[in-house]
């Protein structure tokens, strides 16, 4: 045993097998020189009646006296009673990112969130978390890493919201399947982005044109009348686009629509006339379950986006969505006057807060009606502009 020195280290020849030289003034620090020439420095300790290495950097990356000093803080962490050897050996068997997500995947989306929410994980972990973070050990993601994977999609605040959501999610259940501690999701205080709620709703011009537009397309096939009875549907009952999809024949009954499994759970929605007429006139081939039948024989519509883009183009509503039929429903139904904890029934909101967003359209009716009164007793007690004369 002599003192590791540059020169001694750039000596050393590669043999047949490995081999080490230890140092004479550190106890447990070498060099470990392989067949391939390759050398590596090494602090080598005992625990738990073992003999345990942990390699410290390569000759040639760094140099004798910083692999020196490495060697020492390792036995001090030894003194300590802690073990480098498997603390290392346990994070190279950890888990990625990339694992984690497809294991809240397989394990938590898919046993608990439907369809249509397993879709949105689905596209949040392919397109904008494993890219960026995937290989990313589990235990080693902290909040800055978040924070810059949130920071760059701040062009696109919604869905750098919702990223950062479904990250929650994940970090939430590493913690309980005991691969972070406990308390330390990273996600922890990232600030979310303001967004800008969309509320548009069509006027009264703009359903004439809708309603026109889709007598039109029926009448002359452009599209078929599923797709325009589904359109006919979503205004009349302000249901979601999925409700709408997959209702099935079963599900209608004397007194509405029985819907088994919603955004919010089961629901029994009122089916007015003019809704009842639309399916009325609707024709059922045999063998399909659904309402809104699709071009696959037994299947409902999977694709009402395209149609939508066509008919709103041609009745000038360009920028119009779907959910936007829902919009339009809601504010109709509160600009007529009706109480916002009965629209907020009628739209199966789970809490009043969300209903509330319509809240403001319920000044219009109140406002009219403050005119009309006003009115009223303006015209009893006579011209309440004509100024008043001052008595001498």
């Amino acid at each position: 045993m002599a003192k590791l020195t540059k020169r001694a280290v750039d000596a050393l020849e590669p043999a047949a097998k490995d081999y080490f030289v230890w140092d004479s003034q550190i106890a447990g620090f070498g060099l470990r020189v392989m067949p391939s020439g390759a050398k590596t420095y090494q602090a080598q300790y005992r625990k738990g009646g073992r003999t345990r290495r942990v390699s410290v950097g390569r000759h040639g990356k760094i140099t004798v006296e910083e692999a020196r000093k490495l060697a020492k803080e390792i036995t001090g962490q030894v003194a300590k009673g802690e073990n480098p050897a498997e603390d290392i050996s346990q994070h190279r068997k950890a888990p990625t990112v990339a694992a984690l997500c497809e294991r809240f995947f397989e394990a938590h989306a898919k046993e608990r969130c439907k369809p249509s929410t397993q879709k949105e994980y689905r596209r949040a972990i392919d397109l904008f978390i494993v890219p960026a973070i995937g290989s990313f050990k589990v235990v080693d993601v902290g909040r800055r890493d978040i924070a810059e994977l949130h920071h760059r999609f701040r062009d696109k605040p919604y869905q750098a919201n919702r990223t950062l959501g479904v990250l929650s999610k994940v970090f939430n259940l590493a913690e309980i399947w005991g691969l972070r501690p406990d308390g330390s999701n990273p996600c922890r205080h990232v600030p979310k982005y303001r967004e800008v709620k969309r509320e548009r709703y069509l006027n009264q011009n703009e359903l004439q044109r809708l309603g026109h537009v889709l007598s039109e397309v029926e009448r002359d096939g452009t599209e078929t009348p599923f797709v325009v009875a589904a359109f006919r549907l979503l205004l009349l009952t302000g249901c979601r686009l999925g409700d709408i999809q997959t209702l099935k024949w079963d599900y209608i009954t004397d007194t509405g629509m029985e819907l088994p499994d919603t955004k919010t759970g089961a629901r029994r929605i009122p089916l007015p006339q003019p809704a009842r007429d639309v399916l009325t006139h609707l024709p059922r081939s045999p063998g399909n379950p659904y309402v809104i039948e699709g071009k696959i024989a037994g299947k409902y519509a999977t694709d009402l986006q395209h149609p939508w883009r066509r008919i709103r183009a041609r009745a000038g509503l360009a920028g119009v969505r779907i959910h936007d039929l829902r919009h339009t429903y809601a504010s109709n139904a509160v600009s007529s006057g009706m109480p916002i904890q009965m629209v907020g029934r009628l739209l199966g909101h789970s809490q009043i807060q969300t209903t509330m967003r319509y809240a403001h359209l319920a000044d219009d009716p109140v406002r009219q009606a403050a005119e009309e009164n006003a009115a009223r007793l303006g015209s009893i007690v006579g011209d309440l502009r004509r100024p008043m004369l001052r008595a001498v």
